[in-house]
């Protein structure tokens, strides 16, 4: 059964430092921190709309949620915490920095119904997260992910790929680094630059070079493929569709439905690999697939018909996942 949040953001709160990407109030699509009366409010109405509490977490995001004044976040808890016993839901999501977890904090947040902890790790190199203004090294993000699971939570842990100084080269390897680490989920957010914010006038400098969305595509596509491999779950591969980062996005990688693009990168991938002569091919996949393996807007079929082969997509309900099958088409 489908997981779900009901999401509580709390705006640029609590953060020590301003990271080179962020700017919070387009992200978060708000400005002011909610009281604890509002998230009573907001819970109320989110939890009698519940279909499956069983499977919904109270998500906190958009700051550093362990970093806030201590007095506000036992009142955010103590919001919630009636919630979870009435409506019996899955548990609290929090995100938060790294170097922000230590036993004491961890043991207030598990007294009051804490399940999952993100932390933002965003790079595993140290020269990476220095020149995006993180606060925090690799070893924080190793240190606080040993001790997350320690104490019985869900570890999930977030990482940007397209950073100010990393290549592709290191967000492979700050893969890596996450796989080893044993997460139970993570996200993967390819770097949007927004107005007002250092990457901003570092790329409009042209200090700060992009490469282009295609090259992000497979990137994010081989990472996806590399965590699924781990058995680790990708919730999340790409910003949120808003009309707020699209609309603040000066560039950098912004695209409402990415995952998409990067599962019809996957199949595009696989295809090529049987399809090695030209001519006219039927790919069969999963009814769940049709429109992935054709790719956005058919750019899969358009990339074959370039190199001679037409193929034609049709749904197998026999297969499952990303399984195809593929006959050639034969003229009597």
């Amino acid at each position: 059964m489908k997981h779900s949040n009901i999401s509580v953001f709390i705006p640029h709160k609590g953060c020590p430092n301003c990271c080179s990407f962020c700017n919070q109030r387009t992200i978060s699509g708000t400005v002011n921190p909610p009281s604890a009366a509002e998230i009573t409010e907001l819970l109320e109405n989110a939890c009698l709309k519940l279909r499956h509490p069983e499977n919904t977490e109270i998500a906190f995001f958009g700051g550093s949620f362990t970093a806030i004044d201590r007095e506000y976040m036992l009142s955010l808890l103590e919001a919630a915490q009636p919630f979870m016993l009435k409506y019996k839901l899955a548990g609290i999501r929090i995100s938060t920095r790294p170097d922000c977890i230590d036993g004491d904090v961890l043991t207030i947040l598990k007294k009051y119904g804490v399940s999952s902890i993100e932390l933002g790790a965003q790079s595993m190199r140290d020269d990476v997260l220095k020149a995006n203004d993180r606060g925090h090294t690799a070893e924080d993000v190793r240190k606080a992910s040993v001790l997350i699971k320690e104490y019985g939570f869900s570890l999930g842990l977030q990482m940007m790929t397209g950073l100010y100084l990393s290549e592709p080269a290191d967000d492979i390897f700050t893969a890596e680094e996450i796989i080893a680490l044993k997460p139970e989920t993570v996200r993967i957010y390819p770097v949007v630059i927004l107005g007002g914010t250092k990457l901003a006038d570092l790329y409009q400098s042209g200090v700060y070079r992009t490469y282009s969305l295609d090259e992000m595509t497979e990137l994010c596509a081989m990472l996806l493929e590399k965590f699924e491999a781990a058995d680790i779950k990708v919730i999340r591969l790409g910003l949120h569709a808003s009309e707020g980062v699209e609309g603040d996005a000066v560039g950098g990688y912004y695209h409402p439905a990415f995952k998409e693009l990067c599962l019809g990168a996957i199949f595009r991938r696989q295809m090529e690999n049987l399809l090695t002569e030209q001519g006219s091919f039927t790919v069969y996949v999963s009814p769940r697939c049709l429109s992935m393996a054709s790719g956005q807007k058919k750019c899969n079929i358009d990339y074959f018909k370039e190199k001679g082969i037409d193929i034609k997509i049709k749904a197998d309900p026999r297969l499952c996942g990303r399984e195809l099958r593929i006959e050639k088409f034969t003229q009597n």
